[in-house]
């Protein structure tokens, strides 16, 4: 018989919660930290000029190809996704769509953020969009939902862009100089600097990169003089991390090859072969390592996508629209070698890695034992489940493998690794399943109940221990 407890059940507060113990973690320990979102992609300049949506489209599905690749999934044609309908239409198919994603993530998150963000307790459906779609719409035209009051909402402390080294950084500047408590920091990704396979679009990269530095990029030691220029000119505006999007990290002592060379065979527009490029990624990448350990950044490596698959789409609609999928690299040799090129002169920065290949997670989780020297707690991380695994499956799988090889207590946790404003309510889902796996550990006697110390626990890995790890402080900018 169903009860009409069962009934009522789905996004209640005791969501995903399935014990006593679980509920007492995340109610008193989880539930009211702060958030610590060390790596999105958000823009900047809507945060620093507090943009107001012009409707829930607007805001909730341009540019996320989550939604979009679960639309094509069910039929959607592109012109609703993508294309030139209106924003009303296009929120109508997505509310078509939504009933369709039960048991995918999608239906978690989309409901969790229509109810977190705008009080909307039913479930999205075709029949209700209209009127959902007004509701929502209207509310984003109060102040209460421009950008930094989402943000604000969701009591996000601190929140790390992306930016490329030849960003003039002037949104976060701007952001700086109005003065609020919301902490808004610049991260370095670099990986067009060393994006050799596409020497026309590598040519003009250079070009803008000299244009930035003002010295023109024509050798290897000119490039790595120019990323340092740029490495100075973040640290100077408050970066304390990097991050890179690879396949793989690249490790290559093949004597026989020059950077140098490299660089200069691509300048003149011609096409590398796959040992080049490897080499070339490497020797820069490594550069690059030594500058961030220098000014004690931590760096973060996202591995294992593989990228842009459908070449008819990429031609459509460029890259980072959802033709992209876990690629099944081999990861553990140059990691390693890697690593213990930069540890064996002390060189090796506070590092996250990140998995996208679940059959990898081991051999993240035991990597990251093998460069924690005891100088910091958690100095080497297995970062959370990203991209396909952020969601309930892979964040478990994530933080058994961690807890079984490794310390999860000292693991800094969730972040968003999103373009959207409304995506903050992630962090309460990953917070309500580690509640629940430690209180199921509670609840099968393989823990204590100890509620103090798991408490404790709890609180440094949704917040504290994170809190710690990186320098984050208004003081490190200088105008």
């Amino acid at each position: 018989m169903i009860t009409s407890q069962a009934l009522n059940s789905f996004l209640s507060e005791d969501f995903l919660l399935q014990n006593e113990f679980a509920k007492i973690l995340y109610h008193d320990y989880a539930k009211h930290l702060p958030i610590i979102d060390y790596h999105n992609h958000l823009p900047p300049a809507e945060i620093a000029q507090n943009r107001k949506f012009e409707n829930i489209s607007k805001i909730w599905l341009a540019g996320d190809h989550y939604k979009w690749r679960a639309m094509r999934t069910l039929g959607v044609n592109e012109r609703y996704i993508t294309g030139s309908a209106s924003d009303p239409e296009k929120f109508e198919k997505w509310a078509y769509t939504l009933p369709y994603t039960m048991r995918n993530p999608l239906y978690h998150w989309s409901h969790m953020e229509l109810k977190r963000y705008f009080g909307v307790e039913d479930q999205l459906n075709k029949g209700n969009a209209g009127d959902i779609y007004l509701k929502t719409t209207e509310m984003l035209q109060e102040d209460g939902f421009r950008a930094r009051a989402l943000l604000e909402t969701m009591n996000v402390e601190v929140v790390c862009s992306t930016d490329d080294p030849t960003d003039t950084l002037e949104h976060h500047l701007s952001y700086l100089d109005q003065g609020h408590e919301l902490g808004l920091y610049p991260a370095f990704r670099p990986d067009k600097s060393f994006a050799i396979e596409n020497p026309t679009a590598y040519f003009d990269y250079l070009t803008k990169l000299g244009e930035v530095v003002g010295f023109e990029i024509n050798s290897f030691d000119s490039l790595i003089e120019a990323l340092s220029n740029r490495v100075e000119f973040f640290h100077a505006k408050g970066c304390r991390l990097s991050d890179h999007g690879l396949e793989n990290l690249l490790y290559s002592n093949n004597s026989k090859l020059s950077a140098d060379g490299i660089l200069q065979k691509v300048i003149r527009g011609n096409q590398p072969n796959h040992e080049e490029i490897e080499y070339f990624k490497h020797k820069v990448l490594k550069k690059l390592c030594k500058m961030y350990h220098a000014k004690g950044w931590v760096q973060q490596f996202h591995l294992g996508a593989l990228r842009n698959t459908n070449e008819r789409m990429l031609g459509s609609l460029g890259p980072d629209t959802g033709f992209d999928s876990i690629g099944d690299f081999s990861q553990a040799r140059a990691m390693a070698s890697f690593f213990n090129d930069l540890d064996s002169k002390d060189q090796l920065a506070k590092t996250v890695i990140y998995n996208l290949n679940p059959r990898d997670n081991e051999v993240f989780a035991t990597m990251i034992g093998n460069f924690n020297d005891g100088s910091v707690k958690g100095k080497i991380q297995f970062g959370s489940g990203w991209w396909y695994l952020d969601q309930k499956d892979g964040m478990e799988k994530q933080i058994n493998t961690l807890s079984n090889m490794g310390l999860i207590s000292c693991f800094i946790g969730m972040l968003t690794d999103s373009r959207s404003f409304l995506s903050f309510p992630r962090h309460e889902y990953f917070r309500r399943i580690l509640c629940n796996l430690f209180g199921k550990d509670v609840e099968n006697g393989e823990l204590p109940w100890d509620e103090k110390w798991l408490g404790k626990l709890i609180g440094d890995i949704c917040y504290h221990n994170a809190k710690n790890y990186f320098d984050f402080s208004p003081s490190n900018y200088k105008k």
